[in-house]
């Protein structure tokens, strides 16, 4: 799953070098948070507009979940 998050978020961003992600154990609710950290000055293109691509990164990283049989979140940071 870290896997696949970082190349969706490497394709945006203009320093792909920056991009790392970090992932907790689940919690009590079976969901494993993941962290997305990225430049400063790319936190813009990885939101969106009205975080339209944020929302996108979400939709497809819990449809990804979903075929594993995990219940995932990301936070971007």
């Amino acid at each position: 799953m870290e896997a696949l998050l970082i190349s969706i978020v490497k394709g945006l961003v203009e320093k792909p070098d920056a991009v790392s992600v970090t992932a907790d154990a689940k919690n009590d609710e079976g969901v494993i948070v993941y962290h997305l950290h990225v430049d400063e000055a790319d936190m813009g293109r990885v939101i969106g507009r009205q975080g339209r691509i944020a929302k996108a990164i979400r939709t497809v990283m819990r449809a990804a979940a979903a075929r594993n049989d995990e219940r995932i979140q990301v936070e971007i940071e």
